[in-house]
């Protein structure tokens, strides 16, 4: 029996962006494609249920071992994070990833991302990319996708809390789908960080439409007047702000991929709920009661992801689970979106690597097409049959 040669592709970063990683018009609709087949469970996810998000290595915050590394900072971590998506894009894989605070005294991001891509039927590989660029914009592109539905078209004053990558990306992506922005909201750690003004030097060179940005002080500041929030802030829970419902003005659409830091959780209740994977959320807060009341140093946890509030709420039976509404239902049209104008939209995006696959699959493709990228080879011929 022969077996054959394994190729495949090697794309950097460089070659993602000239395959069109920042595309976000064709990524808004990607991630439009992939939550039509999520809705339609044309999909896997790791765990003996395919319902996992990902498995995730914590170090631990001390340790009797010299030199063993330990959860020094926010997002301490490695994870892996497998995933099967169906329909046009047939494709396995997985997104890899390990996550230090610290990089930045490197020069490095906080976290280091990778995306493979493997046949279905083999498990041979055939693409390995870069995948911080893909990542953000997929992570960017689902609020934005998500505003269609969600959102008043007619929007005008956007917030920004979080003035980092992710939400830069998820900017790129707004400015596709609310063509009436004129003014935005940037909050950052304080009114002269570096990333809040590397924003609004951002916005002003790419956005020239936008005649107004403002650099806030406070949280609050940020969320009041606003039409569309985007909470994408990577904060320890030391220096997390709590929101606050009446920050929020009649009509607005709040999405959150980051921290939602909100303690009145019953007040939730009183605008529309909706996620991207509900049952991602139940898993979060079913590990979270896991890992106990308090942690290693004695700290009272408390949960910071939006739709683990949503479970709560569900599971202590103050709405019913048809409340919280699914992103998939909207897409595939057995959920309407917004259907009144002064209702408070509460939208958590956790993100799955779903979307890391179909982004990277339409990268990969359009990369084959331009004949970018570097082909390796894994073997002519294994060695062991």
């Amino acid at each position: 029996m022969s077996y054959p040669n394994i190729d495949f592709v090697y794309l950097n970063e460089e070659d993602m962006i000239r395959a069109g990683v920042l595309d976000a018009a064709k990524c808004i609709e990607t991630m439009r494609d992939t939550m039509a087949l999520f809705g339609k469970k044309d999909f896997l996810l790791g765990g003996p249920k395919a319902d996992e998000h990902g498995l995730q290595m914590n170090f631990p915050q001390k340790s009797d071992i010299e030199g063993f590394p330990l959860d020094d900072g926010p997002d301490r971590r490695f994870m892996a994070m497998p995933a099967y998506l169906g329909g046009r894009f047939h494709i396995a894989g997985q997104k890899y990833y390990g996550s230090n605070s610290h990089n930045s005294e490197k020069g490095l991001p906080r976290s280091i991302l990778m995306v493979t891509l493997s046949d279905v039927e083999t498990g041979a590989p055939k693409a390995i990319m870069s995948a911080n660029l893909l990542s953000a914009m997929r992570t960017g592109a689902m609020p934005a996708m998500a505003a269609t539905y969600l959102a008043d078209r007619d929007s005008e004053v956007l917030s920004l809390l979080g003035p980092g990558v992710i939400n830069k990306c998820a900017l790129m992506c707004y400015m596709e789908v609310l063509p009436n922005i004129r003014k935005i909201k940037i909050r950052g750690s304080s009114i002269n960080s570096k990333t809040a003004l590397s924003m609004k030097s951002f916005i002003e060179e790419k956005y020239p439409r936008v005649n107004e940005i403002q650099i806030c002080g406070s949280l609050e500041e940020a969320c009041r007047d606003a039409d569309v929030v985007s909470e994408a802030m990577s904060v320890t829970k030391d220096n997390m702000e709590e929101f606050h419902m009446d920050w929020f003005k009649k009509g607005a659409t709040v999405f959150s991929m980051g921290s939602f830091l909100y303690r009145n959780y019953e007040e939730f209740l009183k605008t529309t709920m909706v996620v991207d994977n509900y049952g991602m959320y139940q898993k979060y807060l079913s590990n979270f009661k896991a890992r106990g009341e308090y942690d290693e140093l004695g700290n009272k946890r408390e949960w910071v992801i939006m739709g683990i509030h949503f479970v709560h709420l569900v599971d202590s039976g103050q709405t019913p689970r048809e409340n919280v509404i699914n992103l998939s239902d909207m897409v595939n049209g057995t959920a309407k979106g917004r259907t009144d104008k002064d209702e408070i939209v509460m939208c958590s995006i956790g993100g799955m690597p779903l979307e890391d696959l179909s982004w990277g699959y339409d990268c990969y493709q359009r990369a084959l097409e331009m004949g970018i990228g570097q082909s390796l080879n894994l073997w002519h011929e294994p060695y062991m049959k």
